[in-house]
């Protein structure tokens, strides 16, 4: 066997052995063209031709034996190790690099493999252009206050299209970079370089510097203030002042005719953090407003999987006086389908339609015997329920019974993302990463495929009665040689998938006369209008909780307004109690509070997030105590958020926003990237390390007051405030005190 993918699996951060690198050749650059064999080949030679100016050379080159991967990349980038060693395969990954090209040169080239036991096998013959830099002052359209440095504008070109762009925009000495969507590595990117692309990072996202939830925006705050915003889908990169400190480099990916036109518009915004950030969402789509019960506590278990054990954690949250306003159950289905309760029995719809309530029946001593009766006790016990969602036909294991015909449904009724096969044919697109591996993926940018899929669902929302969805997995479409329904290819239809993804689902619950909530981790510009986020997966460590305080920041720096993360980790053995309850304070002054843990194949001892669990297994009888008075503020914070939300969406002021959308021009708020305002009148500073007794606080100028003492205090300084376990800092603006204090108890 033998096989080289020029595109390879379009892992935007991994290099797959058999493809050709970069996939576009750059004159003045080297490339690397790739194949991976079995194990039996022993060697592999290159035929290539190179057209120049009417004239063709030939010549045959070995490859030399390169690293490899259990799946052919050179760096694994994949969801979870146990997944990745299930696909391991042996493999043999060979190499050659050339070093001489130049700019308008074609390449023609195949490779032949020779077996240890003399058999010879060949690829097809595969062309491509080479690329290369030129001026191009008309190639970027400016809209507002056109910034860009004069003589940075240039294009990279051949075979008649221009693939990338790049310009320069300049960079204060007193500025600062901000925005970029969800970022969890810091607040202020000032010298660091960062790119634009959905990515399934698992864990670690800050130290990674990758992200679920990119766009390609930003602040730029000092001096008078102002930012922009590329108007595009494609992979974009920023590099803020690393390379030259003087100035933001910029570059895009684009496919687009070399004809004199603009390839690429860029919006400049002028004035404070909320102008430039109102002005973007004039562009991006703008928050709706959700039910004022999504600010109640969310509460979830990967192995909350049976409706005994869900109502059992329900009762726990009340004989602990715990009051819960959603629990999300993600082990619900049987994984096949996504759409049928585990253990249902029904007859099979051999056509893939949509089923109904009437056509199952629950077994007494099944997981779920009673699904309506469980949301109609919720319901009662005015707790929403939502399930959780992946948007694939799950292939892996072969499909049986109705997921198979639902696959089938698919490719019959030409539903599904596609891909291009080397012979220009279209075919279903079979996911190419680790997690739900080749499953068909439904073309959800597309209204008839989006209802299509969703319709399935229906019942769930209709007659059972779900609140909402959990749309995680939005991640999965790699590759530019992907085609959506509208014809566009997936180096600009992918970062779009996740928009659509949440959209999607909002609809069907629209229709059925619900809030459209639902809960993605996954997005890019355009996500504000649909739904709510959380952070992704982390563990349950101190540099996970600093990590997500930024990513909060930056997506609402962003304009995402209903966000939240896993506080305490949801991966790993659960946190101890000094940080769970640090991260608990914390998620109580953010706009959705929420607790999940990872599937842990039910071994013992448990790793639930639950509260009682935290302190049982940290023999820490503080941990309830703290978490019920936390709650308990929560509780009477919603009325405040709700309020705060809809000035937010009214105005485009971040309901969780950093200091400097109110002090843009003070500079202390920088040496303070973590705390933050919520709302227009409490500003909070989380704990944020172990065994801390006290904690700085910058106040800006104002009169404030301490929300757990009643103390009155000015502002325009540093202090350090005591940080028993049960507080954290949260101040109050003077003139608010009054209408807030009974929610601190005062």
């Amino acid at each position: 066997m033998i096989r080289h993918r020029p595109f390879g699996s379009g892992h935007p951060y991994s290099v797959d052995t058999e493809q050709r690198r970069p996939i576009d050749p750059v004159a003045g650059a080297d490339l690397t063209l790739g194949v991976r064999t079995s194990g039996d080949v022993a060697s592999v030679l290159c035929e290539l031709e190179r057209r120049t100016e009417g004239r063709t050379t030939r010549e045959s080159r070995e490859l030399a034996p390169a690293l490899r991967s259990s799946r052919g990349q050179t760096v694994d980038g994949g969801h979870l190790a146990s997944a990745q060693a299930r696909l391991a395969r042996a493999s043999g990954g060979w190499q050659l690099t050339l070093t001489d090209l130049v700019a308008d040169e074609n390449l023609r080239y195949r490779f032949t493999a020779t077996g240890a036991d003399g058999s010879v096998e060949n690829t097809r013959w595969f062309e491509c252009a080479v690329f290369g830099w030129r001026d191009a002052a008309g190639a970027v359209q400016a809209d507002g206050s056109d910034r860009i440095v004069p003589g940075t504008v240039s294009v990279l070109v051949g075979a008649g299209r221009i693939r990338r762009v790049r310009f320069a925009l300049p960079l204060a000495a007193n500025e600062h970079v901000t925005g970029l969507g969800e970022r969890f590595d810091t607040l202020d990117h000032r010298g660091h370089a960062l790119d634009s692309v959905v990515f399934e990072q698992y864990k670690n996202q800050g130290a990674e510097r990758k992200t679920y939830l990119p766009m390609p925006f930003a602040h730029v705050v000092g001096e008078s203030g102002w930012g922009f915003h590329l108007r595009t889908s494609r992979r974009s990169w920023f590099d803020f002042g690393a390379e030259q400190p003087g100035r933001i480099l910029v570059e895009a990916e684009t496919d687009a005719p070399d004809d004199g036109t603009p390839v690429l518009a860029v919006s400049f915004f002028d004035g404070s953090p909320a102008a430039v950030l109102d002005a973007f969402l004039a562009e991006a789509g703008r928050p709706e407003e959700l039910p004022d019960w999504v600010f109640r506590l969310w509460a979830s278990g990967n192995e909350w999987n049976t409706q005994a054990e869900v109502m059992r954690q329900v009762d726990l949250h009340e004989r602990h006086e715990i009051p819960v306003g959603s629990v999300v159950i993600e082990a619900w289905s049987d994984e096949s389908t996504f759409t049928v309760f585990r253990d249902a029995r029904y007859e099979v719809d051999e056509e893939g339609g949509p089923l109904r309530l009437d056509d199952f029946t629950f077994p007494a001593d099944g997981a779920w015997p009673d699904p309506k009766g469980m949301v109609d006790d919720l319901h009662e016990r005015e707790v929403r329920l939502h399930l959780w969602q992946i948007p694939l036909v799950k292939m892996r294991p072969h499909p049986t019974g109705q997921a198979a015909a639902d696959a089938r449904a698919a490719v019959r009724e030409g539903v599904l993302i596609r891909e291009e096969a080397p012979d220009g044919s279209l075919r279903p697109y079979r996911n190419r990463g680790w997690w739900f591996p080749l499953g068909l993926m439904p073309d959800l940018t597309d209204e008839r495929s989006a209802r299509w899929w969703t319709e399935k669902r229906r019942y769930l929302v209709d007659e059972i009665g779900i609140d909402g969805f959990k749309t995680d997995g939005g991640e999965h479409a790699w590759g530019r040689d992907l085609v959506y329904r509208n014809g566009l290819r997936g180096d600009e239809g992918n970062n779009l998938f996740p928009v659509h993804y949440a959209k999607a689902y909002g609809d069907l619950l629209r229709s059925a006369g619900k809030a459209p909530v639902t809960f993605s981790r996954a997005g890019f510009t355009g996500s504000q209008a649909h739904g709510a986020f959380w952070a992704g997966d982390e563990n349950s460590t101190w540099d996970a909780f600093r990590w997500s305080m930024f990513a909060g920041l930056s997506a609402a720096s962003s304009g995402m307004l209903y966000w939240g993360w896993d506080f305490g980790g949801f991966s790993g053995d659960v946190p101890d109690g000094e940080l769970y309850l640090r991260a608990a304070a914390a998620s109580v002054f953010v706009p959705i509070m929420q607790y999940h843990s990872e599937f842990n194949h039910h071994r013992t001892p448990s790793r639930d997030r639950t509260p009682w669990n935290i302190a049982e297994r940290n023999a820490d009888d503080r941990v309830i105590p703290v978490f019920r008075r936390l709650i308990e503020v929560r509780e009477r914070l919603v009325p405040y958020l709700a309020e705060q939300a809809r000035r937010t969406i009214a105005t485009s002021t971040p309901l969780m926003r950093a200091l400097y959308f109110d002090h843009p021009h003070d500079e202390n708020v920088w040496a303070h990237p973590l705390q933050w305002m919520l709302g227009d009148d409490l500003l909070v500073a989380p704990v944020l390390e172990a065994g801390a007794t006290d904690w700085p606080v910058y106040l800006p100028a104002g009169d404030w007051v301490d929300a757990w003492t009643g103390q009155a205090l000015a502002g325009g300084r540093t202090l350090r405030r005591p940080v028993p376990l049960d507080e954290i800092p949260v101040y109050c603006r003077a003139e608010s005190w009054a209408s807030l204090r009974p929610v601190f108890g005062k």
